[in-house]
């Protein structure tokens, strides 16, 4: 059956089901947005104009007390200047699922782009302590709220801002709780290759009032281990992690890519590969929001960064500079207008984005954003390469 059939066939009967279920066994919400962005690119010495209108139907079913089941479909409709003028655009919006493609683009014309995916579809059994949980699903791993190095399944990207249910894995993950805050987990990513196969166990805890999680595994043809707390120092949120690998060149390809061989690639790194993220946030009364991380890379660039923020999540990192800083804050205008800001810096190079955003709950279920990116930097810096961004989106939730 071709997916764009499936696609129909499972609205529908999601609709159908929605009207004769119970709320007790079914539950059906989402929401519809419109993103109007305008971003100036260097590299194209122009700004290009885009439309974006997004559509998602979350579903939950829950047949008994040990069952549950969700599906979540998600569809894009790209209009603008990106699907003309960037070449292979539809890769850059396609999912990086390995095994199971379950998504289909609805059209294609020179400047215009409809895409359609599964983007959660699992079934949880739960039976005394243990969970199972099969299928598409987000297994996060992390404390920190930026850069998380132990979410080895799906990371994702800080800028990535209209994403918000983040990426998932089709996967198998066990949990078994041994006490109310403790448990033991496995999971499983199986891939084409034992470079693209995950599978890590995670031990998770608590003592002297913090949580704490360790964790061992295999990635990316890699063994690694890493930890992780979170905790409280007086009334503001402290947390980080840690993740040890061996050398990104354990898990080159064969034969290297083309531009390895030009520039000091991550590839060829034989050094064992170390990441530590720390974080600290605080809420005044006044609803004044602070936050501060920060990212450590061992094997990171301190020069010409810019050259390899495509390679480095290939390698397993979140950023390819050695270090990274993060600085935040957020406040409450009224109670319906919230501002806050933030912005990333390399000390290294001195290049940085900063990004204010404005925040607006125009109605019960309709919500208003403004956003934009500055980015600063000599060129083959890390944010030399990026273009100023104003970004303007309308939410509607169901």
């Amino acid at each position: 059956m071709r997916f764009r059939q499936l696609f129909i066939w499972i609205a529908v009967l999601l609709w159908c089901t929605s009207t004769s279920a119970q709320s007790t066994t079914l539950n059906v919400g989402g929401y519809a947005k419109y993103l109007f962005s305008s971003t100036r690119y260097p590299f194209y010495n122009q700004r290009l104009n885009d439309h974006l209108l997004h559509l998602r139907l979350n579903t939950h079913w829950y047949p008994s007390e040990n069952l549950q089941a969700a599906l979540e479909l998600r569809f894009r409709a790209f209009y603008g200047n990106s699907v003309e003028k960037i070449p292979n655009f539809k890769e850059f919006i396609r999912n990086k699922h390995e095994r199971w493609k379950m998504d289909h683009f609805f059209w294609e014309n020179s400047k215009s782009v409809g895409y359609g995916e599964v983007d959660r579809l699992w079934l949880d059994y739960t039976r005394g302590n243990l969970e199972i949980t099969l299928g598409r699903q987000r297994i996060a791993w992390g404390t920190t709220l930026v850069w998380n190095v132990i979410d080895i399944f799906n990371p994702y990207d800080i800028l990535d801002f209209d994403y918000e249910e983040k990426p998932g894995s089709d996967a198998i993950r066990l949990q078994y709780y041994t006490g109310a805050v403790s448990k033991v987990e496995f999971s499983y990513k199986p891939g084409k290759s034992a470079r693209t196969t995950t599978w890590a166990g995670l031990w998770g805890f608590h003592a002297f009032e913090y949580d704490f999680f360790l964790l061992a595994g295999k990635s990316r043809n890699r063994w690694l281990v890493g930890g992780a707390w979170s905790g409280y120092i007086g009334d503001g949120g402290f947390r980080g992690e840690w993740l040890w690998s061996d050398a990104p060149a354990k898990s080159a390809p064969d034969p290297l890519p083309y531009y390895a061989y030009f520039i000091e690639s991550f590839y060829l790194e034989q050094r064992h590969s170390f990441s530590a993220s720390l974080s600290g946030d605080y809420t005044f009364s006044s609803s004044l929001y602070l936050h501060g991380e920060v990212l450590y890379n061992r094997i990171g660039k301190t020069r010409n960064a810019g050259l390899y923020l495509w390679e480095a999540p290939e390698v397993g990192l979140l950023s390819p500079a050695r270090w990274s800083l993060f600085l935040e804050a957020g406040y409450d205008i009224t109670p319906l207008l919230r501002g806050s800001g933030f912005a990333i810096l390399n000390p290294i190079d001195h290049s940085y984005l900063f990004a204010p955003t404005l925040n607006y709950s125009a109605l019960t279920n309709l919500d208003v954003m403004l956003l934009a990116f500055f980015p600063e930097g000599d060129s083959l810096t890390e944010f030399g390469g990026y273009g100023t961004s104003l970004f303007f989106r309308l939410k509607y939730s169901f």
